[in-house]
């Protein structure tokens, strides 16, 4: 090594104050570094050594001062420069490590005089030495030695580049560079298969030694196989590497641990680049992306019946459901819920109209996450049932009439008020029973009292029917909906059946029920005088009950009118055949 002079300091002070006419701007670095050896970088510009004691001349305003020297941990300081003042700096530098083991090359470094030697890159971090620790290989060594090994070498003298390029170095060989040529030759290092370790850093009067370590990486993962959405923690170590990588994470610390959350299978690279070369480690994590789902119903088919309005059976099943590595879950129709749970559902059938019910929904479960992974799963609910038409149970009685009455079948002339009242309120009935049954059938069954021959009677209930269908058509009832038929007197109520009927009829006092009872065999005879109503297929009738309490009930009992006893007696019994 070169003993230290005042020309590398003035040479430093002519390029810090080239191109800068305005020398009062200008302020001093007082340095003191140890070791001396340290090399300066000061705003990212390869300087020099430090040579223990060293002033430099910079612009004013702040600068960044960084110390280096290797088998020591490099110094970063910001400093203030006032112009025409003098500021101090002192540091002393950590020593890190302490041999390096072989094998080993070496490399020897020519014409670079006092130039900073970086390897495997271009920051402060990759220096190694300058070009005057590692000129010759004379009797006082000054060498670097190195891992057997490619390197990128450069050769920085302030901020450019003397020379750069690749250089392999063999155990137990040392390369000459010649700066700027490049390799000049590669010679035997025997000396080299001697040693065992070597000090990181050793310097005396005329000599130096570096040798630089190959860097160590390890990396390795809390867990290597997961679930979709689950983190593993990343934990990683290196050494004598000043630029530490994890990828795909990207740049960081040369020690440390992180938290990762991989969406598919990842190998993670560590990769530790120092001076001394690359160390590479990997760890793989596995992803199971799988998404495993259950959906279920229990039962799987359930009965519903409506009876018009209202439902009478209705029962319900459960859907169950589970999604493990899923993080959302849907189900159509019900739309998202939780990965696993269960539901109760009251199912109505789509169809609304009157007849068998035989559906099917399929219920579907969707399960994802975000590392790709899906799952669908599918189950039919069976509706079975019906829905019904209401029983309709219509408000009718039996038409009555006078007696020999009708003689004709035109309803103006024919029919008595009460009886045409009658006859529009079971129109009106049956018109809303058709609109709900309309197949139905309204039997119009005629009758006449037991006096007569049967050759009259037969055609006189004829008539009695024919004319009531004939005014319930004028009234809108489609005739092919009424049919009629004729009994004469085969179907008579007797006088015990009328007795019961008359004391069923609510509508009677105790008074008007005895008066009735007193003129039995007149009221008999009346309630023989009529039309029953049959609606069919549901075989309902019409309720016998006589209109006692109507304007015109004088003329139905007696067709010649009341007389002093309200109408309750017949005139007097006459030979000729009248009913």
């Amino acid at each position: 090594m070169r003993s230290q002079g005042l020309t590398p300091l003035l040479t430093i002070s002519m390029i810090l104050l080239a191109g800068n006419p305005v020398l009062a701007q200008d302020g001093k670095l007082d340095l003191h570094v140890t070791p001396k050896q340290a090399y300066i970088f000061v705003d990212g510009r390869a300087i020099s050594e430090a040579s223990k004691h060293h002033v430099l001349t910079l612009s004013a305003g702040d600068h960044k001062i960084e110390l280096v020297n290797y088998g020591y941990q490099p110094a970063n300081r910001t400093v203030t420069i006032t112009a025409k003042k003098t500021s101090n700096l002192e540091v002393t530098l950590e020593a890190v490590g302490s041999t390096v083991s072989g094998p080993f090359g070496a490399m020897t470094i020519e014409g670079a005089d006092r130039a900073a030697v970086l390897l495997n890159g271009k920051t402060p971090d990759f220096f190694v030495g300058h070009g005057d620790e590692f000129d010759h290989e004379w009797w006082w060594k000054q060498e670097l030695v190195v891992p057997p090994g490619t390197y990128q070498v450069t050769i920085l003298g302030g901020d450019q580049d003397l020379w750069s390029g690749p250089v392999d170095v063999a155990a137990n060989q040392r390369v000459v560079v010649k700066v700027p040529k490049g390799v000049r030759k590669t010679v035997p290092w025997p000396r080299g298969e001697k040693f065992s370790t070597i000090p990181r850093f050793k310097a005396g009067d005329a000599s130096a030694t570096v040798a630089v370590a190959k860097p160590a990486a390890n990396l390795s993962a809390t867990a290597t196989q997961l679930n979709c959405g689950d983190a593993s923690q990343l934990k990683w170590t290196t050494s004598d590497a000043p630029q530490v990588e994890v990828a795909p994470v990207g740049p960081v610390a040369a020690s440390g641990e992180q938290a990762v959350q991989p969406k598919q299978t990842t190998t993670y690279n560590l990769t530790a680049v120092g001076p001394g070369g690359t160390a590479i480690s990997s760890v793989t994590v596995n992803l199971n992306s799988a998404v495993q789902a259950n959906l279920g119903l229990s039962p799987g088919e359930i009965h519903y019946k409506r009876v018009g309005d209202k439902v009478v059976e209705d029962s319900s099943t459960a859907l169950t459901w589970t999604a493990t590595n899923a993080s959302a879950v849907s189900i159509d129709p019900l739309g998202t819920v939780d990965t696993s749970g269960n539901r109760t559902l009251q199912i109505a059938p789509q169809k609304t109209d009157f007849g068998p019910v035989d559906e099917t929904i399929n219920y579907t479960l969707k399960a994802t996450n975000d590392c790709g992974g899906t799952e669908t799963k599918t189950v039919a609910l069976h509706i079975v049932g019906s829905i019904e038409q209401p029983e309709i149970k219509l408000s009718m009685r039996s038409v009555y009439f006078p007696t020999d009455r009708p003689r004709s079948t035109k309803t103006e002339a024919a029919l008595l008020s009460s009886e045409m009242e009658t006859l529009k309120g079971i129109a009106d009935t049956f018109a809303k029973y058709l609109a709900v049954k309309p197949d139905a059938h309204l039997v119009l069954s005629g009758h006449a009292d037991q006096r007569g021959p049967e050759a009259y009677n037969k055609p006189l209930s004829e008539r009695r029917a024919e004319l009531a269908k004939r005014f319930l058509v004028e009234q809108g009832i489609p005739e092919a909906n009424i049919e009629t038929q004729a009994y004469g007197q085969e179907q008579n109520l007797t006088a015990d059946q009328v007795k019961d009927l008359l004391r069923q009829d609510t509508s009677l006092s105790d008074e008007d029920r005895q008066k009735a009872l007193q003129k039995l065999h007149t009221i008999v005879l009346a309630y023989n005088r009529r039309v029953d109503l049959t609606v069919n297929p549901a075989g309902q009738q019409s309720d016998h009950v006589y209109p006692f309490k109507t304007d015109d009930f004088a003329r139905l009992v007696d067709r010649n009118g009341p007389n002093k006893e309200g109408g309750m007696e017949l005139a007097a019994e006459k030979k000729k055949v009248e009913n």
